[in-house]
């Protein structure tokens, strides 16, 4: 079960990284959305970024030409 909580734990802490960079790049809606790059994201967190957006619950979306919001 510890591994089910170290991976909960480590999306929770790249959720919270992804979505405050982001908010400073100013993407909070789909006009204003922005790439990874733009969005000063890592490799790491470009990586996660795929894995975390887009889901009908997810706080961080997906535009139809690759960019991304909150």
């Amino acid at each position: 079960m510890a591994s089910r909580t170290a991976i909960y734990g480590a999306s929770a802490k790249m959720m919270y990284v992804i979505v405050s960079k982001l908010k400073e790049a100013g993407a909070v809606s789909p006009d204003k959305a922005v790439t990874p790059h733009e969005a000063e994201l890592d490799l790491a967190e470009a990586r996660w970024l795929t894995y975390l957006a887009g889901g009908t619950l997810s706080r961080i979306k997906k535009t139809r030409d690759g960019k991304y919001y909150v």
